[in-house]
């Protein structure tokens, strides 16, 4: 019993390698976690930031939060993780920009993560699970 459940923990924690990737530049912001990203093709897709929430639209900060994530990933090349699609059909991903805007950067910059290090989103312990532990050690 014990050693099935330790297989099927090692199983759940590599889940998330197993994530699509979809590669190509924000195009549009809506709000602090959420983006339109055109692939290669020209495709549109929504993206939802994983694990994280941000301001509404007539929220306080909401302008703001879009704001940074505008500065940060508008006509940037980009790199989404995901898994799942949401309600609204939109891709529920962890955002990376392959070059990031600065030079002390790591190279690569999660918009997530960067959002929660400004104050201008919050973690959503409800979905950590969807994370590896790594990323919910950093969120």
């Amino acid at each position: 019993m014990v050693r099935h459940l330790l297989i099927l923990g090692v199983l759940l924690q590599a889940a998330p390698l197993l994530a699509d990737t979809l590669s190509g530049r924000v195009s549009e912001v809506s709000d602090g976690a959420t983006v339109t990203v055109a692939d290669n093709a020209g495709v549109r897709h929504k993206v939802r930031l994983a694990a994280i929430d941000a301001p509404e639209a007539r929220q306080p900060w909401s302008k703001e939060s879009k704001q940074h994530l505008s500065d940060m990933v508008l006509d940037k090349a980009v790199k989404v993780e995901w898994r799942k699609q949401d309600r609204y059909g939109r891709i529920v991903g962890k955002l990376t920009l392959l070059s990031p805007p600065c030079a002390t950067c790591s190279k690569t910059l999660d918009a997530g993560l960067a959002q929660l290090e400004a104050g201008l989103a919050w973690w959503d312990r409800e979905t950590r699970r969807e994370q590896s532990l790594s990323d919910q050690g950093y969120y």
